[in-house]
């Protein structure tokens, strides 16, 4: 848009742009669905600026109308319909079940000796051999051995088997 066209544009949003959310929050009964409504016809208004002639609110009450009774046709069309009971699972993992995994696995870490902690976050999260290990800790390797036996018994009985499993996948 030219600058005197985006600036004609702009000082008209700015003086009516109250009274147009009113008018979508009617439409609407919704604070969102009007706020949505009025920016899909204010970008369809900006689009056709140049076109407009004479009254623009006319003109952007129109789109308004307009496209709230397309988006409402769009929404009865793709409508759901309730079911006794629920054909199949999510099709999505549930993120608040992984993050009760999490803390229920970091309160059973936090609940190991330090060392036992060290062995087993760099055996298995940090995917190192028992030698290296050994290295980083200054320990033998029979000692990593014994370390993450004990720690991982540990585990197993301050983790019930469920948690385990689910743990695991």
């Amino acid at each position: 848009m030219p600058e005197s066209v985006d600036a004609e544009f702009t000082a008209f949003v700015a003086e009516r742009s109250h009274a147009l959310y009113r008018v979508a929050y009617t439409l609407t009964g919704d604070r969102h669905g009007a706020e949505d409504l009025l920016q899909i016809a204010l970008t369809r208004l900006a689009l056709a600026w140049h076109r407009v002639n004479g009254d623009p609110e006319a003109y952007l009450r129109r789109i308004l109308y307009r496209e709230h009774v397309s988006l409402w046709r769009r929404m009865w069309r793709r409508r759901e319909l309730s079911v006794a009971e629920v054909p199949e699972g999510l099709a999505y993992p549930d993120p608040a079940g992984d993050s009760v995994q999490r803390h229920v696995l970091r309160d059973a870490l936090l609940a190991l000796p330090p060392r036992q902690r060290a062995v087993l976050v760099l055996r298995y999260l940090e995917d190192r051999s028992e030698t290296e290990v050994a290295e980083i800790l200054g320990c033998t390797t029979g000692t990593v051995g014994s370390q993450a036996s004990r720690a991982l018994a540990k585990l197993r009985r301050h983790l019930s088997a469920t948690e385990l499993t689910e743990l695991m996948l």
